[in-house]
């Protein structure tokens, strides 16, 4: 394959292109730019530099990558005006990239290599970028890589028409200049400006004119260039740079956020509260402050009252206001008894309150709670009630046993709801038993069966006295 690359030169609607040098970083007039990249390099310039020399029948190999999922296309411009298509070709023709990717050509273990061949001198690579495929038939063939066209003017036009479908902020081009030959290349003629920005992403115009986003590395005449670097949200920054032949000039400014000013005015009922902005005091109401652009949390706190809390909005030359009524503290709190079973005696401090469920009023601190019903052991604990809340209480009653002592004039069997508590003994039995309203029964062999209801009360000592009769 015959020496390539050129700079792609896309003058639209110009043929400015008659001179035979050209900037190696490409000459290409898009009025409308968009955020798409390409970078191409080679082998021998990794950096860019612009003067790699290579001899005829060196290999050299090309490297590409986009900042999106771009559609990519290499063209050599060699110094005799002939220009040949690298990608795609007849053993590469998939020149789709992702975003991010860097894809060099030939790739190892490729079917082909480039070599340099004749004449010697100044030749360019170059890349075109597309968001959209781009159709080459007319201007190349694929197969041969030949290119339908010589010089660069001639081929600035034929890529005007192709693009021409594509909007302009969805295509981007990229160049590099290399020698071939055995000379050492003459003395640089431009020099290097490298562009960065915190944050990245900063829109760089160089004399007025926009020329990309940082980070950006352009090659310039030598000479006083006025740099602006402008990105939404941040103050403009600007600067005079001295540019020279073959040097380097680094620009990487740390950008200051544009600062925007409202007015949050603050009062409150009771008015004196004290104010605090994100956790920091500022003053008492009423009061009001400058404060840049953003959201604010709000916090006022006055004795006695509960603290109010809010998230502000303040906007640039706008004032926000803020005016709650504070609430008191309470004072009391609320304590809520239940039981099981329900329906007993609530004491608080020893004083009876009423019946379970029970709902009460009471001042803020501890407070004893004894709840009764007969029949059942007490539940006593020891409370804290706090103001504007609710403290529950929920007493599970444990029922106490009575104590039966029967005494009977015979020998019998003694029997409570049909469950047998025993025999007496000499005629008696001392039982502990369940309290309530039971059915007592007494059996005794050649006597009559005694029935009869008894009431017994929980931890009562009842007595009682049966007198069997006979059967005749």
């Amino acid at each position: 394959m015959r020496k390539w690359l050129s700079l792609l030169v896309l003058l639209l609607g110009s043929a400015a292109m008659a001179q035979a040098t050209v900037s190696p970083q490409g000459i290409i007039v898009n009025p409308t730019p968009g955020d798409l990249t390409v970078k191409v390099w080679i082998d021998k310039d990794p950096g860019r530099t612009g003067n790699a020399v290579y001899k005829i029948g060196e290999p050299i190999r090309i490297s590409v990558t986009v900042n999106r999922d771009a559609y990519v296309y290499l063209f050599n411009v060699n110094s005799d005006g002939t220009i040949d298509l690298i990608l795609p070709n007849a053993y590469d023709r998939n020149n789709f990239l992702r975003a991010g990717e860097v894809r060099t050509y030939p790739p190892k273990g490729a079917r082909y290599q480039f070599s340099i061949t004749g004449p010697e001198g100044e030749n360019y690579v170059l890349a075109l970028a597309s968001l959209r495929p781009l159709s080459m038939g007319d201007l190349a063939d694929v197969k041969t890589g030949r290119v339908n066209v010589r010089g660069l003017s001639t081929l600035s036009q034929r890529l005007s028409i192709v693009v021409k479908p594509v909007p302009n902020s969805e295509w981007a081009t990229d160049a590099l200049r290399y020698y071939v030959g055995r000379r050492v290349p003459p003395p640089p003629s431009t020099g290097t400006l490298r562009l960065d920005s915190s944050p990245a992403g900063a829109k760089v115009y160089i004399d007025g004119a926009y020329r990309g986003r940082t980070p950006l590395t352009l090659e310039m005449s030598p000479g006083a260039h006025n740099v602006e670097l402008r990105m939404d949200g941040y103050e403009p920054y600007r600067v005079r740079v001295q540019v020279r032949a073959g040097q380097t000039t680094r620009v990487n400014p740390r950008l200051v956020r544009t600062t925007r000013t409202g007015t949050l005015s603050i009062d409150s009922s009771p008015q004196g509260a004290e104010v605090y902005l994100d956790g920091a005091r500022v003053g008492r109401t009423p009061m009001q402050i400058s404060l840049d652009e953003g959201g604010y949390d709000v916090e006022l706190r006055l004795a006695g009252y509960e603290p109010y809390r809010a998230r502000v909005q303040v906007r640039a030359g706008q004032t926000a206001r803020l005016s709650p009524r504070l609430q008191p503290v309470p004072r009391t709190g609320t304590l809520e008894v239940t039981s099981d079973p329900s329906g007993a005696e609530v004491y608080v401090d020893g004083v009876y309150r009423g019946r379970t469920h029970l709902v009460l009023d009471l001042d803020a601190g501890t407070h004893d709670v004894e709840v009764r019903l007969p029949g059942y052991a007490s539940y006593r604990v020891r409370v804290s009630v706090e103001a504007g809340r609710t403290a529950r209480v929920h007493a599970r009653l444990a029922p106490v046993k009575a104590t039966l002592d029967i005494s009977v004039n015979a020998d019998a069997q003694v029997y409570l709801d049909g469950y047998l508590v025993g025999k007496t003994t000499n005629g008696r039995l001392v039982a502990k038993v369940s309290p309530g309203e039971r059915e007592l029964v007494v059996i005794a062999p050649g006597y009559h069966v005694y029935v009869a209801t008894i009431e017994l009360e929980g931890g009562g000592y009842h007595r009682i006295s049966v007198q069997l009769s006979r059967i005749r």
